[in-house]
């Protein structure tokens, strides 16, 4: 078996503390060996070994988006043209999104909601060697009352057995974890400034994931649908917004802002939307006055999002990483740019870099596999040239991906002096 040696400047390795610098990662096969400084140890240096040396870059875990919906092309349009395609169309648009991901370093995604089987059926043929894509946590279809949020995808349940039961359907297929609409969202006729779900609904789904060893998060758009998440003991929240009528209108709540820091609950960011709606419709030029009254609802949306993430940072709310890709005009190379947005929100950038890395991965239940680089783990590896936590931009500048030991990108691979990138000590 290969052993590969990858040298960099610095290693950011996912625990969120400071970079170690001149750092030297040992990886063989799909597992990560050890981490040193400097030099390799003097077994190493007489044996033969495959040194990648990305001299002027950063080495880091790879990253983790925690929300994504492969099925979704992120060009601006509504999910109901999206999802009139056949499940064939969006399980092939589902393999270029998960590609892109990958070659932007994303080696891990967790997928939100899809159509029917479509992300297992992506998964399956991945795993069969088909194509190429991130490690894929799947929900599978969001549980949603009749009519409610992405009802098209599959996950309409109503009433305590019926939840119940769609819960068991979905393990069935081998969800990973449990995604529930708490409230309506961007699928017509939705409400997002009030609940779905009743209370005894949402405690049955709970109850019964739970029951089945896997782990809840709810889509919560406005205050009251957060706090009957936090009330019956959610794993984890998907933009905790405080929506209070159909204009996009937020009013911040601190009293459920704090039974949220206290239940110690983790919150997927999802800021990324409203910037690239806000950015992508500013640059058409001059607008129609409903188009500029739109850009001006979601530059409001935008500045509500950053001010209430602030606000519960600084109480105490836990924050992982996610995009929405797929979702309006979100790209599922778009990662870097959710970072900034957290760092423009207060996090410092080791922190923003951590929430996609180790963080992420505690939170996702895979630490024993992912999220850090550490001896043990899967060598998922991303080198980008400069340092991200100078600048988060860096991590744009994407010059190696390994997945699982196997090299998905090498763009930038600089040889030492006098050396092959394969060699031999004798």
């Amino acid at each position: 078996m290969v052993t590969t040696v990858v040298r960099a400047d610095r290693l950011i390795d996912g625990n969120g503390g400071a970079a170690i610098d001149r750092a030297v990662v040992v990886y063989e096969g799909s597992t990560i060996q050890g981490i040193h400084q400097d030099e390799l140890p003097a077994e190493l240096e007489s044996a033969d070994v495959e040194v990648l040396d990305y001299t002027g870059c950063t080495l880091l875990p790879g990253l983790i988006d925690a929300h994504v919906h492969l099925n979704l092309p992120g060009t601006g349009g509504i999910l109901e043209d999206a999802v009139g395609e056949s499940d064939g169309v969006l399980v092939a648009a589902s393999a270029n999104a998960a590609l892109t991901a990958l070659e932007a370093g994303i080696t891990t995604v967790r997928d939100t909601g899809a159509r029917r089987s479509t992300s297992f059926d992506l998964r399956r043929a991945i795993s069969l060697g088909y194509g190429r894509g991130p490690r894929m946590l799947l929900v599978g279809q969001p549980v949603t009352i009749t009519g409610g949020h992405t009802w098209y995808l599959g996950g309409e349940a109503d009433g305590v057995e019926g939840v119940r039961k769609k819960v068991r359907e979905l393990c069935k297929l081998g969800a990973d974890w449990i995604k529930v609409m708490g409230s309506g969202g961007g699928t017509l006729n939705t409400i997002s400034h009030r609940p779905a779900f009743r209370p005894q609904e949402l405690e049955a789904i709970v109850d019964e994931a739970h029951r089945l060893d896997r782990r809840v998060t709810v889509h919560t758009l406005c205050a009251q649908a957060l706090d009957d998440a936090i009330a019956v003991g959610v794993d984890q929240i998907e933009h905790a917004s405080f929506l209070v009528d159909n204009k996009q209108t937020q009013e911040f709540s601190p009293a459920v802002a704090d039974r949220l820091a206290k239940a110690g609950i983790p919150v997927t960011t999802t800021l990324a939307v409203a910037y690239d709606v806000v950015t992508k419709m500013s640059a058409l030029g001059e607008l129609s006055a409903s188009d500029q009254q739109t850009l001006d609802r979601w530059k409001g949306m935008l500045a509500d999002n950053l001010s209430q993430f602030s606000q519960l940072r600084e109480i105490g709310v836990n924050f992982v990483a996610g995009t929405d890709a797929g979702w309006r005009f979100t790209r599922f190379d778009s990662l870097p740019d959710e970072l900034r947005l957290m760092s423009d929100g207060g996090m410092s950038r080791a922190e923003a870099i951590y929430s996609a890395t180790g963080k992420s991965a505690d939170v996702l239940g895979i630490a024993g596999v992912a999220g850090r680089v550490r001896a043990g783990l899967q060598a998922d590896l991303l080198a980008v040239e400069g340092n991200p936590l100078e600048d988060l931009a860096a991590l744009k500048e994407v010059r190696l991906v390994v997945q699982g030991g196997e090299v998905r990108v090498d763009a930038g691979r600089v040889p030492r002096a006098g050396s092959a990138t394969r060699r031999s000590g004798s």
